[in-house]
C-alpha cells in the first residue's frame, strides 16, 4: 500500500509500502531486553550507556525500515536530454541546381557537440519528401529538412505535419544557397480536336535565376508556326486550325543553356478528328444556328426525330414543349450517352410548358421561381491548431457566409479540430441570425486537424434531411479520408462548398473534397457568390454582367464574361445540379450535369430577339461553345480503337482507354475491362518524344520532377505547423542550439530514496562501533563492548 503527500506544488513526498512499520514495536521490544539482560552485574556497563546504545540502534531499526517502505519523492523539474539532430537530404533532380552544403553543415552542427543522423529521402525523379519526414520523425526529436520542398509522389507535407504534431516533433528546414539557372516549358490545350475549327494553345515556362527572357519556337507536324520569348511564369498563345484528320505534333523548345536540357522541351500530340454531328432543332430562325454551323456538322429540325444515332448532341432552342417532337428518343438518346443542350427564350421553359413535359426530368433546373426557396446549410468551421492564428478571420468570413444566406434557409453551425462539436442546432436563418452571429463570434481554437469529422459532425446535424455544408479550413489535412466522406455525401445528396480560410490554403484539398460532393471551392474573398445559391428573396445578389458562379469547371475555365443579356427564364438549378453562370440579378443562366451516360445543359439567359444578349460575340462566345463542347462529350465515343490515351510522363504510370468487341493485346500494356466493349490499359514510358501504343500516336514528356523548380510553400507550412524554424546552410550552430533546447525539457521525475535511509544506518553502526572500540582503546573503560 503506497502513501503519498503533496508538501508543494510540484513536488511530492511518499512511500511504496506500509508493512515494514510493523516490525518496529517488535525490533524495539526485542532490542531493549536483550541490552537489558544482565543489568547490575559487576561487569555491567552503566544505564546510560545501555540506553544511549538502545537509542542508536533504535535509531539504526527506524531507518532500515524506513529503506524497506521505499521512500520516493515526485517532483517537475527542468532536465537536460540527449540533443540530436536527423538531417534529412533531398537529393532528387530538382535540387541538383544548389550547390551541394550537407557535408559543411554536418561538421558545423557536431563541432557544436549535437550527433548528427543523415538520411537521404529524395533521389533523381523521385522526390518522396513527405513519406521521408514521417519515417524519420522521433517524439519530441528535432528533423531538419535540407530541400526546396517539392514532392513528387507519395504522401503530402501537410500529412507529415499532422504526424510530427502528434509526437511533438520539430521540423526546420534549411532554404539552399542561390540556385543556378533552370527552365521548364509546358504546353496547355485540347488533346483532341475537330477539323476546321480553330484550337488554342498556351505555351508557359517555370524557372529560377532566369534574368533574362527566353526565346521560345513552337512548331506544329514540324514546322514553325511562332517564335518569342518567355518570362517565368508568363504565356505565349498559339492558335491553330487543324484541317488534316489524324495526329498531329505540337512542340515548344527552349533556346539557351541551363541545368537540364531535357524539360527545354514539351511534346503535344493532338487528335484531329471529324466535326462532331449535331442537330439543331428550333422552330425559328436564330442565331446561335449560324454560330453553331462555324464549330459543327449541323442537321436542322423543327422538332425532334425519332432517329438520333447519327448526332454526337442536340441543341434545342426556345421551342414549346408541345413542339419538341419524339421526346421519348430524345431521353433514350441521353440516357445512352448523347448530349442536349436546352436554350431558352420567349417560347421555352415557363413560358413553354417545360414543367408538366417529358424533358423536365432531363434539365439541370427546375421551372420556378429563380430567386430559390429553404434549403439545409450547416457552416462548418475549422477551429484547428493550424487555423489558431487567423481564427478571427475564419470568424469573419464565417459571419459573411452567413450574411449571402437568405432568411428562409434552415441554418446550423458545427466547429472542429480533431473533434466535432455542435454550436448552433437547425433553424430558421431569419429569426435567429443575431444569436447564430453571436455563437460564430464566441468560437476559440486548439487541437489537431481532421476535417473528416469535422463533415461527419455537420452530416449528423442535417440527420437525415439533403443539404449543403459550407466548409471553411485552411485545407491543412491529409487528403484522403475528407475526400473520401464527402463522396459518401454526394451520394447521399449532400454537397460540400469549400471556402478556403487561412494565410496558407491547401486549395488542391480544398477543391477536390468540393468536388467530391458535387460542390464547388470559394476563396475567402469570393463568398459573394454563396449569395446566387442561397440568397433568396432576402439576400438578392446584383452584378453589372453576367457571373460566373463555379469556377474552373470544363465550361467555365478560361471564360470571360462581359455580356448583359437582359432576360433569362424563370428557374431553380436543382439539386446535384452545376451551377455554372447567373444573370446580373443572380438568376440561373448556366447550368448543368449529368444524366444517365449523356450531359444536359440548360442556358436559360436570351434577350427579346433571341441573339442571346452578347452571348455569341467575343469574348462570351467562348461559354456557348464550351457548353455544347461539354454536352458532345468525348467525339470518339462511337468509334472503335483508342479513343484517349492520357498526359503521359517518363516514369510515371499513363492510363489508355480503349473501345473494341474484345480485349486488345499490345505489348507492354495490361488491359481491364471497364464497360461493354469499352476497356483501360496501362503503361509507363521510359523515354520522352513523340512514341505509339496500337497504332496510336502519344506524347511521353519529362517526369514531373523536371517540371517545378525554388522552395515550394508547402514546405514553409511544414515548418510553420510544427514551430520549426528556416535556416541558412552557415547556420550550424544555431541548429544545434535550437536541438539543446528542445532536448531539454520540464518533466515529472521520481526520485527514490530508500539508499539514503540504508546508507545513513550503516553509517551510524559503523560509527558506534567505532567509538566504542576507541573507548577501550584508550583504556576509558575495562569492558570488552566498550561501553563505559
Amino acid at each position: 500500500m503506497a502513501v503519498s503527500y503533496t508538501l508543494t506544488e510540484g513536488l511530492t513526498v511518499g512511500v511504496e509500502h506500509l508493512w515494514p512499520l510493523l516490525s518496529v514495536p517488535v525490533a524495539v521490544g526485542l532490542l531493549a531486553y536483550l541490552i537489558r539482560r544482565g543489568d547490575g552485574g559487576p561487569r555491567s556497563a552503566s544505564n546510560r550507556s545501555r540506553r544511549l546504545l538502545l537509542a542508536s540502534r533504535v535509531l539504526i531499526v527506524c531507518l532500515l525500515v524506513l529503506g524497506a517502505m521505499e521512500p520516493y519523492t515526485v517532483q517537475t523539474r527542468e532536465t537536460p536530454g540527449e540533443p540530436g539532430v536527423t538531417l534529412l537530404t533531398d537529393e532528387s533532380a530538382s535540387m541538383g541546381i544548389y550547390p551541394n552544403t550537407t557535408d559543411e553543415l554536418v561538421r558545423d552542427i557536431e563541432d557544436e557537440g549535437v550527433p548528427v543522423t543523415r538520411a537521404t529521402i529524395g533521389s533523381g525523379s523521385n522526390s518522396r519528401l513527405g513519406d521521408g519526414v514521417a519515417a524519420n520523425l522521433q517524439e519530441n526529436g528535432t528533423v531538419v529538412v535540407v530541400s526546396d520542398g517539392r514532392v513528387t509522389e507519395g504522401r503530402s507535407l501537410a500529412t507529415a505535419a499532422e504526424d510530427a504534431a502528434g509526437l511533438n516533433a520539430t521540423v526546420h528546414s534549411v532554404t539552399p544557397q542561390s540556385p543556378r539557372t533552370e527552365r521548364a516549358v509546358t504546353i496547355a490545350g485540347p488533346s483532341t480536336v475537330s477539323r476546321g475549327v480553330r484550337s488554342q494553345y498556351t505555351v508557359s515556362m517555370e524557372g529560377v535565376s532566369v534574368l533574362e527572357p527566353v526565346p521560345v519556337e513552337v512548331t506544329i507536324d514540324g514546322e514553325t508556326v511562332t517564335e518569342g520569348e518567355l518570362r517565368p511564369d508568363g504565356t505565349l498563345t498559339v492558335d491553330h486550325t487543324f484541317e488534316a484528320l489524324g495526329s498531329h505534333r505540337v512542340t515548344a523548345t527552349l533556346s539557351g543553356d541551363d541545368e537540364y536540357a531535357r524539360n527545354d522541351v514539351f511534346y503535344k500530340s493532338v487528335r484531329v478528328v471529324e466535326q462532331p454531328d449535331v442537330l439543331y432543332v428550333s422552330q425559328g430562325e436564330y442565331p446561335l444556328r449560324n454560330y453553331l454551323d462555324s464549330l459543327y456538322n449541323v442537321s436542322t429540325a423543327s422538332s425532334v426525330p425519332a432517329d438520333l444515332d447519327d448526332y454526337a448532341a442536340v441543341v434545342m432552342q426556345d421551342t414549346p414543349s408541345g413542339n419538341m417532337g419524339n421526346t421519348t428518343a430524345l431521353q433514350d438518346f441521353v440516357i445512352n450517352g448523347g448530349g442536349l443542350v436546352v436554350a431558352g427564350g420567349n417560347n421555352a421553359y415557363e413560358n413553354g410548358g417545360y414543367e408538366t413535359s417529358p424533358v423536365a426530368s432531363m434539365l439541370p433546373v427546375r421551372v420556378g421561381n429563380a430567386t430559390g426557396g429553404e434549403s439545409n446549410i450547416v457552416i462548418l468551421v475549422d477551429v484547428s491548431g493550424s487555423a489558431e492564428s487567423g481564427l478571427s478571420v475564419q470568424k469573419a468570413v464565417a459571419l459573411d457566409v452567413l450574411d449571402q444566406l437568405g432568411d428562409e434557409n434552415q441554418v446550423g453551425v458545427v466547429a472542429f479540430n480533431q473533434n466535432a462539436y455542435r454550436v448552433s442546432e437547425m433553424q430558421a436563418l431569419g429569426q435567429n441570425r443575431a444569436e447564430t452571429a453571436d455563437k460564430i463570434r464566441r468560437l476559440e481554437s486548439g487541437g489537431a486537424t481532421d476535417i473528416a469529422v469535422g463533415l461527419q459532425g455537420a452530416d449528423e446535424l442535417l440527420d437525415d434531411r439533403e443539404g449543403t455544408i459550407i466548409l471553411l479550413s485552411d485545407g491543412q489535412d491529409r487528403l484522403g479520408p475528407p475526400a473520401a466522406v464527402a463522396n459518401q455525401l454526394g451520394r447521399e445528396g449532400t454537397r460540400v462548398v469549400s471556402v478556403g480560410v487561412g494565410k496558407r490554403v491547401g486549395v488542391a484539398t480544398m477543391r477536390q473534397i468540393a468536388s467530391e460532393s458535387g460542390g464547388s471551392y470559394f476563396a475567402a474573398d469570393e463568398t459573394e457568390r454563396l449569395r446566387l445559391l442561397f440568397g433568396g428573396s432576402s439576400r438578392r445578389y446584383q452584378g453589372e454582367n453576367l457571373t460566373i458562379v463555379t469556377e474552373d469547371t470544363f465550361i467555365t475555365a478560361g471564360v470571360e464574361l462581359t455580356a448583359n443579356p437582359g432576360q433569362a427564364n424563370n428557374v431553380q438549378v436543382k439539386p446535384g445540379a452545376d451551377y455554372q453562370v447567373a444573370t446580373a440579378d443572380g438568376k440561373p443562366a448556366i447550368a448543368s450535369w449529368r444524366f444517365g451516360l449523356g450531359r444536359v445543359v440548360s442556358i436559360t439567359a436570351y434577350d427579346s430577339d433571341n441573339t442571346m444578349g452578347g452571348l455569341l460575340d467575343r469574348p462570351d462566345s467562348l461559354v456557348v461553345t464550351k457548353s455544347v463542347n461539354y454536352a458532345v462529350g468525348d467525339p470518339m465515343r462511337t468509334q472503335t480503337g483508342v479513343t484517349a490515351v492520357g498526359d503521359a510522363r517518363v516514369g510515371r504510370p499513363t492510363t489508355l482507354t480503349y473501345q473494341g468487341d474484345s480485349r486488345p493485346d499490345a505489348a507492354n500494356i495490361s488491359f481491364r475491362q471497364v464497360g461493354d466493349g469499352r476497356y483501360r490499359g496501362e503503361f509507363t514510358p521510359r523515354e520522352a518524344g513523340y512514341q505509339a501504343a496500337l497504332d496510336t500516336e502519344y506524347a511521353a514528356n519529362y517526369p514531373v520532377e523536371y517540371a517545378s523548380f525554388g522552395p515550394s510553400d508547402s514546405l514553409d507550412a511544414l515548418v510553420e505547423t510544427t514551430g520549426g524554424q528556416t535556416f541558412t546552410p552557415d547556420q550550424g550552430e544555431q541548429i544545434a542550439s535550437e536541438a539543446r533546447q528542445k532536448s531539454t525539457r520540464v518533466r515529472t521525475v521520481q526520485d527514490t530514496w530508500d539508499w539514503v535511509a540504508l546508507l545513513g544506518a550503516l553509517l551510524l553502526f559503523t560509527g558506534e562501533v567505532v567509538a566504542r572500540r576507541v573507548q577501550v582503546y584508550r583504556g576509558r573503560t575495562s569492558l570488552e563492548s566498550g561501553l563505559p
